[in-house]
């Protein structure tokens, strides 16, 4: 009885201490090794990189994953079930699939390699102000749903206008409704704004009206919309968690 009391006693105490590594400021600062890692895989891309130091950069690639598997069963062993049921079990999910992906990523096939640049999205997890942001974004889904169709309602509107304005002279960019969906949201992130409304207003005055109203509704006024829903999302997060803390 007494050695299996030991033996109880001493897994107690290992789980304990385990639990305050992974809890512990210096676990908290392991985004300083994804930094790292995102480097290396950055450098990795460089064909002068790797001909210099291709050998140290695999080495360190390497380490960074064997610190990524081991934080992970560590804290797989700390948490036990909670891992996957706990009040983090969203992010602790999210760690678990990109280091299955980072481990399918060890391999010296091109394809699968290339998702070893998943691992720069544990960023996500580890930062506390980029785990704001992303339950920001999520938490505003719904809300940027309704703005989505609104904004779909105005480029639907818009593209069959520019159709039957501008489609029989200009086809190449309003000859049917794909192209001028195309066209429209080149406008909207002003790409080549200038030369591709100048010919238009130059055959048709009322052209400028047609692309300068639209750029501001959508461009403008939707996507300021957009912000401001995440912002607002982003300080409602912030009120709830203040108040969980009191």
């Amino acid at each position: 009885m007494s050695r299996l009391a030991s033996s109880l006693s001493l897994q107690i105490s290992f789980s304990v201490l385990v639990l305050a590594l992974v809890q512990s400021k210096l676990a908290c600062m392991f985004w300083l090794k994804i930094l790292i890692n995102c480097l290396v895989l950055g450098l990795d891309t460089s064909e002068s990189a790797k001909a210099v130091c291709g050998a140290w950069l695999s080495l360190v690639d390497n380490a960074c994953l064997g610190v990524f598997v081991v934080e992970l069963g560590l804290k797989i062993f700390a948490f036990k079930r909670t891992f996957f049921t706990g009040k983090d079990k969203g992010w602790n999910a999210f760690d678990f699939i990109i280091v299955v992906i980072s481990l399918l990523g060890n391999t010296t096939l091109s394809v699968l390699r290339a998702l070893r640049v998943f691992r720069a999205l544990r960023l996500l997890s580890v930062l506390p102000q980029m785990r704001l942001v992303t339950e920001a974004m999520l938490h505003t889904l719904p809300s940027l749903l309704g703005v989505g169709v609104l904004l779909f309602i105005f480029y639907y509107v818009y593209a069959v206008l520019c159709v039957n304005l501008f489609g029989a002279d200009f086809p190449q960019h309003f000859g049917s409704l794909g192209a001028s969906f195309g066209t429209l949201f080149q406008l909207m992130i002003m790409d080549d704004f200038g030369n591709l409304v100048r010919p238009m207003a130059e055959k048709f005055a009322y052209a400028w009206v047609v692309f300068v109203s639209f750029v501001l509704i959508v461009g403008f006024v939707v996507l300021n919309l957009v912000v401001g829903i995440i912002v607002e999302s982003i300080n409602e997060i912030k009120e709830r968690k203040n108040d969980k803390s009191l």
